[in-house]
């Protein structure tokens, strides 16, 4: 997917189109995550599906429950879905920002090697 360091960078249409897949790719996943952390807390837990979704986006980004779990499928739920959400963010992060990081190397890189063929 990402160009050797050998090769010339990324022309700037063909590095937005590839930053646009990942923004895609990264949307996809949160989009997921969170419809279903949202189902299973509406439904198991008989929340209002604004405080699921809630739910769902706090746990996700580690901020904690607004509100109480009281069943057990509800509670084993939270448990799985706090390690599984936790996981989807953190690789969303790399998603969206692996593309960024990879072409600032490739840049740095490539001045590098000039400097050394002068």
């Amino acid at each position: 997917m990402f160009e050797h360091y050998r090769q010339p960078l990324l022309s700037r249409s063909d590095f937005i189109m590839r930053m646009l897949r990942c923004v895609v790719l990264a949307f996809c996943l949160l989009a997921i995550t969170l419809l279903t952390g949202t189902l299973v807390f509406h439904y198991a837990e008989h929340l209002y599906w604004i405080d699921a979704l809630l739910n769902s986006v706090l746990i996700m980004t580690g901020l904690g429950l607004v509100s109480a779990i009281n069943t057990g499928p509800g509670k084993v739920f939270t448990i799985f879905y706090a390690l599984f959400s936790t996981l989807a963010f953190f690789s969303i992060l790399a998603i969206l920002f692996t593309p960024l990081l990879h072409r600032l190397l490739h840049r740095l890189h490539l001045d590098i090697e000039s400097r050394r063929r002068e």
